[in-house]
């Protein structure tokens, strides 16, 4: 557990190699990408954070913003003495925290990748839909609200096409700190910022890697806001939901980020 301005955050490391940050997506945890792990931490140490509210980390009761999330990042990477720039890998939230991570410190990213990741916010009319489903998770806790989530971060009909998926994303809602991840929903979700802006400002090499079928993120807009970035390149990946790549393809998933990383070291080499 590491203290931080958003409460202390559980971290798992494992691997070796130069440092990987990876932060999961918003109701599930850090177990969602341990479909990958393995393979890649044959290749960098990996870090794996429980985001505020979710897993063992409880988070604090007040909203905050991506900014604060990045910051918190930081502070974890400070605390366990990592120095060198990290390989961000950010899986839905954990990619939007990424976003503000490589733009708030360039100089501690050395590229970052996003998996289901809209860059954009809640339409009004989704707002307007989902606020009464935050206000009503507050009261009566995740039991209600577990098979919508897996259809959203799984895919429709994940309970029976990808029965361990939904099992997956169902377990991990269920865990966690609910008052923690109450604020977390108001924070990120009703409250999340457009970061199209921000995306021509990254100085870092970004790869954007979206499911074929992920209804709840347009491929053209996801493709639109990838060549937006300077050094930026876009990938569409198996799976039906934010998180649904790491759980159906972790293999494919596993082999767009090592080509990736390999592709940027040998043009960093070569520059």
């Amino acid at each position: 557990m590491i203290g931080t301005t958003l409460g202390p955050l559980m971290v798992r490391r494992t691997g070796t190699g130069a440092p990987a940050f990876l932060w999961h997506s918003l109701f599930v945890d850090s177990q969602t990408f341990d479909g990958v792990v393995e393979e890649l931490g044959r290749h960098r140490e990996l870090f794996l954070v429980d985001g505020p509210g979710h897993g063992d980390s409880p988070g604090p009761r007040r909203r905050y913003s991506l900014e604060d999330c990045a910051t918190a990042a930081a502070q974890v990477l400070d605390a366990l003495d990592v120095s060198a720039p990290v390989d961000w890998v950010g899986n839905a939230w954990g990619g939007h925290v990424g976003i503000v991570f490589a733009h708030m410190f360039p100089s501690r990213c050395r590229t970052l990748t996003t998996i289901g990741t809209p860059p954009y916010p809640l339409t009004r009319a989704e707002r307007l839909q989902t606020v009464p489903l935050v206000y009503l998770y507050r009261v009566l806790g995740p039991a209600l609200f577990s098979g919508a989530i897996v259809e959203a971060l799984a895919g429709r009909g994940a309970a029976k096409t990808s029965p361990a998926a939904a099992a997956a994303v169902g377990d991990a809602f269920r865990r966690g700190d609910k008052h923690g991840k109450y604020w977390a929903m108001q924070s990120i979700m009703l409250h999340r910022p457009d970061l199209r802006p921000v995306l021509p400002l990254l100085q870092v090499p970004t790869l954007t890697l979206v499911g074929r079928d992920d209804s709840m993120n347009d491929p053209g807009k996801a493709e639109r806001a990838a060549r937006s970035v300077p050094d930026g390149r876009f990938a569409r990946v198996t799976g039906a939901g934010h998180v649904a790549p790491l759980l159906v393809a972790p293999r494919e998933v596993t082999q767009h980020v090592l080509d990736f990383w390999s592709d940027t070291r040998h043009r960093q080499a070569a520059a």
